[in-house]
């Protein structure tokens, strides 16, 4: 992580003051080299240091197997022989790689292998479908796909449909496809890494958009620098101490992030690598439990946890210190907001002031907390991290006044008028819909987020939702997230969501999807009970006029509801009801 000037964080921190957020960001500045390779930093320089190759990088964990502790020397090594045998299968700088497999040790292999040599890493998510995987191995004109049991038949099922793939090699091997142990005991364990520049796309990851086909985000390897801010700052300086860089320190990561998207790529896996730290990568489903026993088991010390995740682990587990010994020193979670529910579990029940982040594929870890260098308020999405330039803009692209909702967006430059490294580099053959993400002059202008917040006095912003969730009832302003929040508090909700509802008076509704606790009966006493417990909390208006019970939420492979989907669906049922099909 850049310093400006060469001062050391601990020089300009001064332990007394209870806010450090406007010196760390007044004093902050980038230093991007002209090259800059993100495995040759996560990887080779660790396993090119004697003192430093054979500590653990990876942990890896599985349901039924031993654990199995690889050090940094063993995934350089790995990363090596791949990089030779990609190459030897024709994969050249600049081409795409499909990476489809879930947190194991292979995919860490994959990912520095495919960097080093200059190629694209394209993470896929083991959780989609046939359409989602045949879309974007054609879009991305991907050469080779690296797979393991879990996934290569469903990349093999698509493969017929995207005529720039030529090989697939997968963990275990099987019918039609290269196996990963053969083909990399063929290749030596010694590779030239390949100087990128630091401008130069290392990994294609597409976002999952609310209308039309995903779009394919670009991201150069210089966003790794523009990442570290926000992730040392979310995870409380991650085992460092700010006041004194020469304390040892101690780290041990963990995420059930998917490591196929932002979160669980550039939020867990790289910068954990990147700090010379282990991660635990566990490849199974996530539970409550698991996610206890597994921090209890690896004495897990930093995590990134999603709402979602946070909420069922509270349902689950309401005393956990009780059953577990945990040794937690921070929690970051992102994706929805946590609310002051979630937030006041995480600090009276596992020790730990929970720090929200925001941000997304194209310009990630942008604004968030720290509760160790300034305090988080509950339920806010916190400040811009040092190095952001961040606001909340209207339409014109004018800073909203305090109070006044409007677009999340990130200056191309930071408060010292320097290019901030974190931004994407376009979307994949999309030109019109990369200058539509920005606001001004292309060289000095705003990256829209569209998601909406407001800005307090004291500079925390606030989530008002997706431009496309927030809606209007009875000319009333809705924000789905506090209702949510609301709901959930109540001890027979696990999770809500919450969309409007098609009316012919006031034009919408306020309706809640509600997932019960288990064990719980869903019947118009308890739907009386919540909608009390909402009036009680909120503003009138904001109380759901509807409830509809059920098993469960849609939701993103990120961990995100669906607000969408569930809003259509009222669509076509508001449609069909009035005759208009």
């Amino acid at each position: 992580m850049a310093r400006r000037q060469g001062r050391d964080t601990a020089s300009f921190l001064p332990p007394q003051a209870p806010d450090h957020h406007a010196t760390l960001h007044a004093r902050f500045g980038w230093s991007v080299p002209e090259r800059f390779n993100m495995a040759q930093v996560c990887a080779r320089r660790w396993a090119d240091d004697p003192q430093r190759a054979p500590q653990t990088a990876v942990i890896a964990t599985a349901p039924g197997q031993p654990d199995v502790a690889h050090s940094y020397a063993e995934l350089q090594a790995q990363a090596n022989r791949l990089s030779n045998a990609l190459s030897a299968l024709g994969v050249r700088r600049g081409d795409r790689v499909a990476i489809v497999m879930p947190q194991r040790f292979e995919t860490a292999v994959a990912y520095m292998a495919v960097l080093q040599m200059g190629a694209v890493g394209m993470p896929l998510s083991q959780l989609f479908g046939p359409e989602a995987l045949a879309f974007r191995l054609h879009d991305s004109e991907a050469v080779v796909a690296l797979c393991d049991a879990s996934t290569v038949a469903a990349v093999q099922g698509v493969s017929g449909d995207c005529p720039a793939l030529r090989n697939i090699v997968a963990v275990g091997g099987g019918p039609g496809v290269l196996d990963w142990a053969a083909v990399l005991a063929q290749e030596p364990a010694h590779f030239r890494l390949v100087e990128t520049m630091a401008d130069e796309a290392a990994v294609l990851i597409y976002t999952s958009g609310t209308t039309g086909n995903p779009k394919g985000a670009l991201i150069p390897h210089r966003a790794l620098i523009g990442n570290l801010t926000g992730f040392v700052c979310s995870q409380n300086w991650f085992g460092f101490d700010p006041w004194d860089a020469s304390v040892p320190s101690q780290a041990v990561f963990w995420s059930p992030a998917d490591w196929a998207w932002t979160g669980g790529l550039m939020d867990a896996l790289l910068p954990s690598l990147y700090f010379g730290r282990p991660i635990v990568a566990h490849n199974g489903r996530f539970t409550p439990d698991l996610a206890f026993e597994l921090m209890q088991r690896h004495g897990v010390t930093h995590t990134f946890l999603f709402p979602t995740a946070l909420k069922a682990m509270m349902k689950a587990h309401p005393r956990p210190r009780e059953q577990f010994t945990l040794r937690l020193q921070a929690i970051m979670s992102a994706g929805e907001a946590v609310g002051d529910a979630v937030f006041a579990y995480c600090r009276d029940q596992l020790g730990v002031t929970v720090n929200e982040m925001f941000g997304q594929t194209e310009i990630n870890y942008i604004v968030g907390n720290c509760s160790r260098l300034w305090p988080a308020k509950p339920g806010s999405m916190g400040k811009g991290y040092p190095g952001h330039r961040v606001a909340v803009i209207d339409d014109d692209g004018n800073e909203c006044p305090v109070g006044v909702p409007g677009d999340v967006a990130v200056h191309r430059l930071d408060v010292h008028g320097d290019p901030d490294p974190i931004f994407f580099l376009g979307y994949w053959k999309n030109e019109a819909a990369t200058r539509a993400k920005f606001t001004g002059d292309p060289s000095s202008s705003w990256c829209r987020t569209g998601d909406l917040a407001v800005r307090d006095a004291d500079g925390y912003l606030w989530y008002q939702g997706r431009s496309d969730d927030v809606f209007k009832a009875a000319g009333y302003r809705i924000g789905p997230s506090e209702i949510e929040n609301c709901l959930v508090k109540h001890p027979a909700v696990a999770n809500a969501a919450v969309v409007p509802k098609p009316d012919a008076e006031r034009g919408a509704v306020v309706k809640a999807y509600v997932v019960l606790t288990p064990g719980v009966q869903g019947d118009d006493a308890l739907v009386a009970s919540l909608q009390q417990h909402v009036k009680g909390q909120l503003a009138p208006y904001e109380y759901p006029k509807e409830i509809e019970f059920t098993d469960a939420l849609p939701m993103t492979t990120t961990g995100k509801v669906q607000r969408r989907v569930l809003r259509l669906q009222e669509e076509a049922r508001w449609k069909v009801k009035t005759g208009r099909v």
